[in-house]
């Protein structure tokens, strides 16, 4: 009997060539088929790597803002059901407070901001007009777009500062070297100092016109209690003084005083995207389930169509293990491919998206490892079943077949 030759053993770079030469060949088919997996890489990365670039602008922003701006407003009055008044002293109880850097603040009053006396008082625009302390742009870290803020020689005159949606809503901007502009602010004419740029920590400032204090008191009505006061305080005991203003501003009643951290509410706006997030990560976990299928979907054509290739080789002494090495190969080559492109795709699309925003783009390392590990692994997974049905076809049927 003559004894049967010893199958060659193939070396791990010809079992590659052999896989990726199947690719090679049905290039039309390669792309199709990774395209599934292209759009599942691309959004899952998109989905990380967009609310990283988002949180590293929020960073970015509350660092440059600083997150140590408390404000203090007052609460219902739980004895009369309205709204309580803060002390007329408040400001000067909150600068007792060794941590406290600066105070600022605003009062409400009850006039109207209108471009002319010839439009009826209730068409304001939902406009406050606020009193204002001097030192209040210092305190919120907000810049003036054009013009110039209230000073100690304007503060006393009817003279209006416009906050960003204000100006917009009375069709006011001044002009360098222009006419000054005016609005009317109860039965009386305030002219425009300037308009203010967005405000992101305090957001109440962009539809106010801020007057100053003397002149609230002077031309409409008001009566000098603080409305809303500003606080800064060093970083480290932000929490401690939120703790003990209520307290300090009214003692006899500390639950009518409101305190909160504006750059908290910066962040739990943000935080309602990741719900948007987790959304998208579900599409794109289900693109990558449908690329999945249809890698293994092309696979199993694959192996059908070359029946006579499959039944040549093992005719020629190709064993079982380095057929199913063979298109197990060309299935994983297939998902990495995608995947590769997926990765690329989706860095492109954070990138692009986080210029438009203005945001430093951050493409976490992990996630874009992950995204070609787990194109892998579905390319191991999708190519199993085609790799054992190939490795199992006997090579006489295979032939007789084609």
């Amino acid at each position: 009997m003559i004894p049967l030759p010893k199958p060659t053993r193939l070396a791990p770079r010809d079992v590659l060539a052999l896989g990726l030469a199947g690719l090679r060949t049905r290039v039309t088919r390669t792309a199709l088929a990774a395209l599934g997996i292209s759009i599942g890489i691309a959004a899952l990365v998109a989905v990380v790597g967009v609310p990283a670039s988002s949180q590293a602008a929020l960073r970015a922003q509350i660092a440059a803002l600083g997150p140590n701006l408390l404000t203090v407003a007052p609460g219902e009055d739980l004895l009369s059901s309205s709204k309580a008044k803060l002390p007329p002293d408040s400001l000067a109880m909150i600068r007792r407070i060794p941590p406290v850097q600066a105070v600022s603040a605003t009062g409400m009053t009850t006039a109207t901001a209108r471009r002319s006396d010839l439009v009826p008082r209730d068409e304001n625009g939902g406009i406050r007009v606020a009193a204002s302390a001097l030192d209040l742009l210092a305190v919120v870290q907000g810049r003036v777009r054009a013009g110039s803020f209230l000073t100690a020689a304007t503060e006393g005159y009817p003279v209006v500062v416009l906050g960003d949606r204000a100006a917009r809503v009375l069709g006011v901007e001044p002009r360098a070297g222009g006419a000054a502009s005016s609005v009317w602010i109860g039965d009386r004419q305030f002219v425009v100092a300037g308009v203010l740029e967005p405000v992101p920590l305090a957001p109440e400032l962009d539809g106010s016109a801020l007057v100053g204090w003397s002149a609230a008191q002077r031309y409409l009505d008001f009566d000098g209690t603080p409305g809303l006061v500003y606080v800064r305080v060093a970083e480290h005991a932000v929490e401690a003084v939120k703790a003990v203003l209520g307290r300090t501003v009214n003692p006899e009643r500390p639950n009518e005083v409101l305190v909160s951290r504006p750059s908290d509410v910066l962040v739990a706006q943000r935080a309602t995207e990741r719900a948007y997030s987790a959304l998208f990560l579900g599409l794109g976990a289900v693109a990558l389930l449908v690329g999945g299928i249809g890698v293994a979907n092309t696979m199993v054509i694959s192996v059908l169509e070359r029946r006579r290739e499959i039944g040549l080789r093992r005719a020629l002494g190709a064993t079982r293990r380095q057929v199913g090495a063979q298109f197990l190969t060309e299935s994983v080559g297939l998902a990495l491919a995608g995947g590769v492109a997926g990765v690329l795709l989706g860095t492109a699309v954070t990138t692009g998206y986080s210029i438009v925003q203005g945001w430093p783009a951050v493409l976490p390392l992990p996630v874009l490892l992950g995204g070609v590990c787990a194109a892998v692994v579905i390319g191991v997974l999708a190519g199993v079943y085609p790799a054992v049905r190939a490795a199992r076809l006997p090579p006489t049927a295979a032939l007789a077949d084609a």
